[in-house]
């Protein structure tokens, strides 16, 4: 998947946004969205609020997950935890780019917010090399890697297939040489 098709995605996520202008019902086709009344929060996709928010007709609220507290969290889990942990949204580093890109002044903490998120980036990303660099070591032709977001999957997805790939080529190599030599060697004592 490309990147813009994964944020593609993360837009169908629902948010929280305060508008600050009157209008019913929308009817979508994934579900009705508002009423919209000034200052009452309401729910809607992440690409309605972004462009509301570009048209500065709403405020957006940060999901419950986007704040200090909770992401010093999640990543104090993924460093005590040996396994990946689930992620409180499948597409937690595409809606905090998204969000970064024109909600800014709706985050508080938006500098320790958008540090922390790539601290779990990069631990995620390290803890997902060791385990592919320990997959290949172990020679085994599969592995079960839970809790890992799309983006992590579809980073991970090259590196695998290529690597087992070459694995497969070796393996391939390996056993045909051993059995040249098994059989050279079958052979070899025949004509004495």
């Amino acid at each position: 998947m490309e990147p813009s098709e994964l944020e593609f995605l993360a837009e169908q996520e629902s948010v929280t946004i305060i508008p600050n202008f009157s209008h019913g019902k929308l009817y979508l086709i994934r579900g009705d969205c508002g009423p919209f009344t000034p200052s009452i929060p309401v729910q809607v996709p992440l690409w309605m609020a972004i462009n509301l928010r570009q048209r500065q007709k709403c405020r957006i609220l940060s999901p419950e997950w986007m704040c200090v507290e909770r992401l010093e969290e999640i990543k104090q889990e993924e460093i005590d935890s040996p396994i990946f942990t689930p992620m409180p949204s499948d597409y937690y580093r595409e809606i905090t780019r998204l969000l970064f890109d024109v909600a800014v002044p709706d985050i508080s903490n938006a500098d320790e917010i958008q540090t922390l998120v790539k601290d779990i980036w990069d631990i995620r990303m390290a803890k997902l090399r060791s385990s592919v660099d320990a997959f290949i070591k172990s020679g085994e032709s599969h592995a079960q890697v839970d809790n890992l977001t799309v983006f992590e999957m579809n980073f991970a997805r090259p590196l695998l297939t290529t690597a087992l790939y070459q694995l497969q080529k070796f393996k391939r190599a390996a056993a045909s040489a051993s059995q040249g030599d098994s059989q050279n060697q079958s052979g070899s004592g025949s004509f004495f």
